[in-house]
């Protein structure tokens, strides 16, 4: 039997991280030393920094993905809205997020507020917090605001830890943060100069590891990762270069980036897992350390439609700056079916970059979306007309 490329030993495991709808990563970190906790944490963004300082494990929640038969889900929520709520409810109703102390609640949209009241009463011996945000970017109105929101959150977990979160302890875990969203950075920026190396397939599922393992761990195999596969040629090919825009919430089956890939596109870009890189550069470990990640909060942070912002840059830009930077040709808009805010913003990013004469096309998903036949065929079309204008 042929023994397995460094690269692939590397995809396989997170593949089989992704898969595990039964945590068992989390269930094996906590029974290695008594007395561990983990915490869970709905997409988008929320100060891990402060669940890691408390000397527990940030574990993402992302919905059952398509692996997932919702039976019991369904009953919680009507069938106008995505279906990440009905999943998550779903696995904490199987008993699935038994392993987790509690869970966090980021506000990312009126139905995720929602799910976050529904949990308090599911599980009423687990912590639950709806982690609010500022919608004003003033840092002393706005970052006051979120500093308190903070505050709140870490002396919660002091309590549930038994001992306080030291300023000391939320700076080395800032510092801990930082490293691993360097290691991302570098990880993103490979892509793009070589996304033939990396296809998005397998960067995907190296992110969705950092959704489970310590972040120390995920960094080490995010630089893993990138030297294996810089280590084995791929072949390179003539795709149309693409930024996956929409996907910040409830997360693409696999398979439809498999699909995105194999009709003839490079992701060069996307918002996938935004919680790994909402923070656009390094916050200080050296100074308040609720303060900084504050300050990075309102003025170093990406733009979402998860976010509300009016204040500082006007819708499209930060999508522009994606497609310069990494030198995308093209734009593909995938929203979950029902997603307020991504289906919400899709028009003024399109006008945005019909103004620029971007080429872009767009579709939904369901996390559960099974037939990929016509994505493919959506996103081929869209690369091969790339192609013929390009070579106009």
């Amino acid at each position: 039997m042929t023994a397995l490329s460094p690269v692939m030993q590397i995809v396989q495991r997170c593949e089989a991280l992704f898969e595990d709808l039964d945590f068992n990563a989390v269930k094996q970190w906590k029974e290695a030393a008594p007395g561990r906790k983990a915490i869970g944490y709905m997409p988008v963004y929320v100060p891990r920094e402060i669940i890691h300082a408390a000397g527990m494990l940030p574990v993402g929640i992302l919905g059952g993905g398509d692996q997932l038969e919702v039976i019991q889900g369904d009953a919680y929520y009507q069938s106008y809205i995505c279906r990440i709520p009905r999943s998550t409810i779903e696995l904490g109703l199987t008993h699935r997020l038994d392993c987790l102390d509690g869970m966090l609640f980021p506000s990312i949209c009126d139905v995720i507020r929602n799910l976050s009241g529904m949990w308090q009463i599911l599980f009423p011996g687990k912590y639950v917090r709806y982690l609010d945000v500022p919608q004003n970017y003033q840092d002393a109105i706005g970052g006051r605001f979120y500093i308190q929101e903070m505050q709140t959150l870490r002396h919660d977990l002091g309590e549930l830890a038994g001992r306080p979160v030291t300023d000391a302890a939320l700076n080395a875990s800032i510092a801990v943060y930082n490293d691993n969203r360097a290691a991302v950075r570098e990880l993103y920026a490979y892509r793009a100069s070589k996304p033939w190396q990396a296809p998005t397939s397998e960067v995907y599922l190296v992110l969705r590891a950092g959704m489970l393992l310590p972040p120390e761990e995920h960094t080490q195999l995010v630089r893993d990762y990138i030297a294996a596969t810089d280590a084995v040629p791929r072949p390179k090919r003539d795709n149309a270069r693409v930024v996956i825009n929409g996907t910040f919430c409830e997360q693409p089956p696999l398979a439809l980036i498999k699909s995105i890939e194999m009709s003839g596109c490079y992701v060069v870009d996307d918002d996938f897992m935004l919680v790994t890189r909402w923070l656009l550069d390094d916050v200080p470990a050296n100074g308040d350390p609720l303060e900084e990640l504050s300050k990075a909060f309102l003025h170093r942070s990406a733009s979402t439609a998860a976010k509300y912002d009016t204040t500082r840059e006007e819708k499209g830009v930060f999508l522009l700056k994606q497609v310069k930077t990494r030198g995308a040709e093209g734009v593909i808009f995938a929203a979950p079916s029902f997603c307020d805010p991504a289906l919400l913003e899709r028009p003024m990013l399109q006008d945005v970059l019909s103004r620029q004469k971007i080429p872009y096309t767009a579709f939904k998903y369901a996390e559960n979306t099974g037939q990929m036949a016509p994505i493919r065929e959506q996103s081929g079309t869209f690369a091969d007309s790339i192609k013929l204008w390009s070579a106009a």
